[in-house]
């Protein structure tokens, strides 16, 4: 992630224009036009999740109506769109709400940290890569059938692949081109640019392991993992161990998270449709914030329109559009990384270049996953 992160800076620095720009130019208009469509649709397929974020982070706190639900997630998106026209310079206002949305989310989780004192011996250990033996040997999803005889489909490893998958954000990775272009950035930049996506990050990948760390001291061995359906069900569940403050902490953490993606995600696919369709891409463009408010819509419509089994179809098609954007956007930083390479304006170095290319095998590696699982609902 820090090789993507800083190769995309590079490219935003070392070209003349937009990434998309610089495909249209260099490959053709209809390779731009489907890089922006297939980051638009991934940015729009998983914004309702953003949406359900918010109201998990209030179900623990108190009971939410049906009316309550719609009202809160429409007077959340409409504020945002109306801030995302309003606000001049958009990228400053954004960057600050950034960096109070991601203090509250190590405040809210370092704390539970804190009360559920957990053992580090054990969590050093789990650092050392090993196979848990309920895995086995089987690395692709498989059918299975049930003993009501209704067949299904056991992917061991699915977990494992949404915790890659989120970590390692190739989409906003990519984004971080647009982002030096905001800030005018030059190579002098650079150096400062690389340590901030280094720190960048490093928290991210800190904030996981905080979660996975109170999560294995305070539940592990004590409830049974089908029980956690919901962020409320885990709540409880840290409550009697840390007491009321626990669930208001939990809450904090998640609402933070959620509302932190909210619009970074929609803005990531807004400006990319905007740049793949040829149009200004800037953050303050009336493209992009057009596109922006499309992505928020249909997040917050699917969110509030459809059932969770009607949501089905939706992921299947955002997991197909992550087959086809994740690889074409690995391919698309390396061609670019490489195309400001050879103009001799922003020379890569050997280590980002070997990282980015262990990147893309991993995201290749993720996305015939995801094929192999969608072949076989068919």
């Amino acid at each position: 992630m820090v090789a993507a992160v800083a190769a995309a800076a590079r490219i935003g620095v070392g070209l003349e224009g937009t990434p998309c720009q610089e495909l249209a130019a260099r490959v053709g208009r209809p390779a731009a036009v489907v890089t922006g469509l297939a980051v638009f649709c991934i940015a729009a397929c998983f914004q309702f999740s953003n949406n359900l974020g918010v109201l998990a982070s209030l179900e623990p706190l108190a009971t939410i109506s049906p009316g309550a639900k719609v009202a809160v997630l429409v007077g959340l998106n409409v504020c945002l769109a109306a801030c995302l026209f309003g606000f001049r310079r958009l990228y400053l206002p954004l960057e600050k709400l950034m960096m109070v949305m991601v203090g509250l989310m190590l405040i809210g989780f370092a704390a539970n940290l804190w009360f559920a004192r957990p053992d580090f011996s054990m969590a050093a250990r789990g650092l050392v890569p090993q196979i848990p033996e309920e895995l086995g040997n089987n690395v692709l999803p498989r059918v299975v059938e049930g003993s009501d005889g209704n067949r299904s489909i056991f992917d061991p490893w699915l977990v494992v692949q949404g915790l890659i998958a989120t970590t390692f954000s190739i989409a906003g990775a990519f984004y971080q081109a647009y982002l030096a272009k905001e800030k005018g950035w030059t190579t002098k930049q650079l150096g400062a640019g690389l340590v901030d996506s280094t720190i960048g990050t490093a928290v991210l990948i800190g904030i996981s392991m905080v979660i996975m760390a109170t999560s294995a001291s305070v539940l592990s061995g004590r409830i049974a993992p089908a029980e956690l359906r919901t962020a409320a069900d885990v709540a409880r569940q840290l409550e009697p161990l840390f007491g009321p403050a626990a669930k208001w902490l939990f809450c904090l953490g998640i609402f933070a998270g959620a509302i932190s993606s909210f619009l970074v995600n929609s803005m990531i696919g807004g400006t990319m449709l905007a740049d793949g369709l040829g149009f200004e891409a800037a953050l303050d463009s009336r493209a992009t914030k057009i596109g922006t408010t499309l992505v928020m819509a249909i997040g917050m419509t699917v969110a509030l329109g459809t059932s969770p089994e009607s949501r089905v179809p939706l992921i299947i098609f955002a997991q197909a559009m992550t087959v086809l954007g994740g690889p074409l956007l690995a391919v698309a930083l390396i061609y670019l990384l490489r195309s400001a390479h050879a103009d001799g304006r922003v020379p890569a170095p050997s280590w980002m270049v070997w990282l980015l290319a262990l990147g893309a095998i991993v995201v290749f590696a993720l996305a015939v996953r995801t094929a192999f699982r969608l072949a076989l609902n068919y």
